[in-house]
Order: C-alpha cells, then sequence, then structure tokens
C-alpha cells in the first residue's frame, strides 16, 4: 500500500522542496477553516480526469456533457473547463513538482489521490484561486475518493504553496537528468514528443521556435467556427472573421451562435477548415465530379466539403470505420441539403470502381489517422496516450490508406493527404514513400500555392511547397498537415 493512505500529514518532502521563501498561506488566507463541501466545478474536473486515466476517455468530449449534467452556472463551467485543460495540459509538470514536494516518485501515489494533488497544484500554481481554497478544497476532494489520504494531500499542497511557480520550475529543471528531460518536465511534454517537434521545426531551419511551439501547446485557444459557404451568413457578418481560412471567424459568444444556425455555423478549428478547403479549391470544379471523404469521423471537414460540394454541384461520399464516429459524421453534414451517403468501413478496403463509378473519383480526402500531437493544445490528454512505438504501426495504416485513395482516384483526380500532427514519419515520411511507390502516375501539386491563394491573409510557410505545415505558435491553428497529389 501508498503513502497516500496514511493519515498522518506528513509529506515525507525533500529538504529542498520544503524550502521556500513562505509564499501564500498568510497573504492569501490559508488559515481560514476547511469547507464542508466540496464545489461542483472541481468534482466535475475530478471525474472527467478520472474518466481520462480510468477508460481513455476524450476530455473535449465528456466535460460537456458532465458541466451539463451538473447543471453548472456559467461561472461554475468555466472552473471546470480551466481546472480540466490546464491540469491535463501541465500534467507533467505538476507530477514533477508533486513529486518534489512528497519526497517520491508519483508512480507510488494511488492513481485517484494523485489526480486530486494535479486539481490542487494547478490551482496553487498557475490560477487566482486563493491558497486557502485550493487547499482546502483538495483536502475536502480527498476525503470523498480516498479518507485516509487527507492529511497526505494537506501536507503536500501546502509545501507547494510555499514557492512562487518560477522557482519551482526552476527547482523541476535543476533536477531533471538531461536538458531534454528539463524540457519535458518544465513544459509539459513528454520526451519523445519534445524530439519529434524540434525535428520537425529543424526540417523548416526554425528549430528556434521549439519554445514558443511548447508554449503554444500549453495555452488555451481560441474557439474558432466555421461558417458553411453558401449556407450560412458571411463570417463578417457573424463576428470577426479569421486571418487565414475564409470560412473562418471567431465571436463573443460562440456556442450561442452555434446554437442558432443549427449546424450551419459550427466548432471547427482554421487549420481543419484550410485543409478541406485546399482540396476543393485546388482547381476549378467540373460539374458532376465525384468527392470522397475516406476517413471522415467526427465530420467536420466532411460537414465543409459538403457544403462546397453542394454549390459547385459535386456529389460527396463519406466513410467511416468506427460506427460511433460515422453516426457523428451524419449528425455533422445534416445541416446540408445534399445527399451525402456515410460508409461504414475499412478504408483501405473501400472498392475503388463501385463506389465513385467507372472513373473513380475526383477528388479524395485522407485526413490519415495519426499521433494528433498537432492538436495538443485542445486534446490535451493526446500527449501522454501515445508512444514512439505507435508511430511505426501509424505510418504503416497511413501509407495503406494512402495507396488506397490513390488506387480510387480518376485519372486527373486529386488527393488532399492530411494529418493532425506534425511528426516527420508522418508527414514527409509517409508521403514521400507513397510518391516513391506511386512514381509516374503520380504529380506532386503545389500545395504551398494552393492553400496561399485560398487564404485572407499570406501565411508564413517553409518548405519547397509541395506540402504544407501550419503551426500553433507560427499560425495560431492545429499543426495541420496538407499535400495534394494529382494522378496522371
Amino acid at each position: 500500500m501508498s503513502g497516500t493512505t496514511s493519515g498522518s500529514g506528513r509529506s515525507g518532502r525533500s529538504d529542498r522542496a520544503g524550502r521556500g521563501r513562505g509564499r501564500g498561506s498568510d497573504r492569501r488566507g490559508g488559515g481560514r477553516p476547511r469547507p464542508e463541501r466540496v464545489s461542483p466545478a472541481r468534482l466535475v474536473a475530478y471525474d472527467v480526469l478520472a474518466a481520462v486515466r480510468d477508460s481513455d476517455a476524450y476530455a473535449n468530449l465528456l466535460l460537456p456533457t458532465r458541466i451539463e449534467r451538473a447543471g453548472l452556472s456559467p461561472a461554475d463551467a468555466a472552473l471546470a473547463t480551466e481546472l480540466t485543460y490546464g491540469t491535463l495540459r501541465l500534467l507533467g509538470r505538476y507530477d514533477a513538482v508533486i513529486a518534489l514536494a512528497a519526497g517520491r516518485d508519483v508512480a507510488a501515489i494511488d492513481p485517484p489521490v494523485l489526480d486530486v494533488l494535479r486539481l490542487g497544484a494547478h490551482q496553487l500554481l498557475a490560477t487566482r484561486v486563493p491558497t486557502h481554497a485550493a487547499v482546502n478544497e483538495s483536502v475536502a476532494l480527498a476525503r470523498r475518493v480516498a479518507p485516509s489520504a487527507a492529511g497526505f494531500v494537506n501536507a503536500v499542497l501546502r509545501t507547494v504553496s510555499r514557492r512562487e511557480p518560477a522557482d519551482w520550475l526552476e527547482l523541476v529543471a535543476e533536477e531533471a537528468d538531461s536538458p531534454d528531460a528539463a524540457l519535458a518536465a518544465v513544459h509539459s511534454h513528454p520526451v519523445w514528443v519534445i524530439r519529434a517537434l524540434r525535428a520537425a521545426l529543424e526540417r523548416e531551419g526554425r528549430g528556434d521556435e521549439l519554445l514558443a511551439l511548447l508554449e503554444a501547446d500549453n495555452a488555451s485557444p481560441r474557439v474558432n467556427l466555421v461558417a458553411l459557404p453558401g449556407l450560412a451568413d458571411d463570417p463578417a457578418e457573424l463576428g470577426e472573421p479569421d486571418r487565414y481560412a475564409p470560412t473562418g471567424l471567431t465571436a463573443g459568444a460562440p456556442f450561442e451562435l452555434v446554437a442558432a444556425h443549427e449546424g450551419r455555423v459550427r466548432v471547427q478549428d482554421e487549420g481543419s477548415q484550410i485543409a478541406a478547403l485546399a482540396l476543393s479549391r485546388a482547381a476549378p470544379v467540373r460539374a458532376g465530379e465525384r468527392w470522397l471523404d475516406l476517413c471522415s469521423g467526427p465530420g467536420g471537414k466532411t460537414a465543409l466539403l459538403a457544403a462546397e460540394a453542394l454549390a459547385a454541384g459535386a456529389s460527396l461520399l463519406a466513410n467511416e470505420v468506427v460506427p460511433a464516429r460515422a453516426e457523428l459524421v451524419r449528425k455533422a453534414v445534416a445541416p446540408v441539403p445534399l445527399d451525402v451517403p456515410v460508409l461504414v468501413g475499412d478504408g483501405r478496403e473501400l472498392d475503388p470502381v463501385a463506389p465513385g463509378g467507372e472513373r473513380g473519383f475526383d477528388r479524395i480526402l485522407l485526413d490519415a489517422p495519426c499521433t494528433g500531437l498537432g492538436a495538443l493544445r485542445r486534446r490535451p490528454e493526446a500527449r501522454w496516450r501515445k508512444s514512439p512505438s505507435d508511430v511505426a504501426e501509424l505510418t504503416r495504416l497511413q501509407g495503406e490508406l494512402a495507396d488506397a485513395a490513390f488506387a480510387a482516384l480518376a485519372p486527373g483526380g486529386v488527393l488532399a493527404y492530411v494529418t493532425c500532427s506534425p511528426h516527420t514519419a508522418e508527414t514527409h515520411g509517409t508521403l514521400g514513400r507513397a510518391l516513391d511507390r506511386w512514381g509516374d502516375a503520380a504529380e506532386a501539386l503545389d500545395t504551398a500555392a494552393v492553400v496561399q491563394g485560398l487564404v485572407r491573409h499570406p501565411l508564413d510557410l517553409a518548405g519547397d511547397g509541395r506540402a504544407v505545415q501550419l503551426w500553433p505558435h507560427r499560425h495560431g491553428t492545429d499543426a495541420m498537415f496538407i499535400a495534394l497529389v494529382r494522378k496522371r
């Protein structure tokens, strides 16, 4: 049994971690009596963290339903959101701090208690929550999930409260056994992810942007909206038009705007919009074209493609291997008055002839399954779920899907290969090997020229032009990779 079940209140902290400048307790009211109950916002945040840990749940999907079920006020909903996403983004940093404050590796702390400590550390080190509230509410939460650990939680969090956040970061960096380990702990990314991001930036000659990228991954992203072209008002009439995506906007009350437009205005990252538009606007559309979204779940790009196809007189077919995600695609395209069949099946086994007719598809979007390292701002738990061993399996799958998509293209058709990952093995690696296999049958298009031709303002891009890599720190988007290939 781990030390977390002890009720002695001793943290076992090291002398270095325990010494500080006396931050917080008196200055921020640490002597007030602890509350009898835990705030609903903290309960919701804890429940989501537990589900992410135990069930591999996705916070962005689970949190809204838990907030609604709990009937949280707008203020409590905002607090629950900050606690959940903030803790998940900086979990690696907080684990390093907790290990120092507790004097033991976090692996020796029972998982429910560790989640309580993470939530408490986030409140102490990254929010304006008073020390007494952060500590006392955390102790009350510990009494609910592991009563015998309440004293341990109290002792560890009071140790954390005695140092300023900058002092903890300095100490965490000093304790790391390598420069990359220090970056990983301070900026809360696994070491292998740090190295993959560095390699991707260095490929562009922009290795000096690594710190800016890590900081962007840990920042709360704004809520981007898409106004489906031809179905919703111009973005300028609905809110503030986005800098790049011609269909994108931001608004002061985004979710109210979404609800009022019944699916014609949706939440969608600007980079995701650009990826879909790169395919639909790669060349003028001929009436009667057949389009395919091969890996369509959850349907955001599909809905935008459907609106574009409707306006241009094209048809669209969607395919998704997971039935639940296929249902999300159906819901996403429902507001578009275009018949969009949604098949459920493995994209590698899609009949290259029957669904698109004898001549195949004129445009195919392959938004390939990937590590998701490009969307760590919005899905922060992804960084803790993947490992280097996943990359080999994913790149093999990406290559097989790319071959199936290319086989399903009509002569002269265009394939958009897209990933929400900047990992070079999943981007240039998968693309380069596919082009080698396809030989003279494939022509890599000037994707940069296509994208620059559709955005509102020029993008700061690097590379040879046959692919576009977007970045959160440089463009304010998810790190989408986009490459267009024509079948000769």
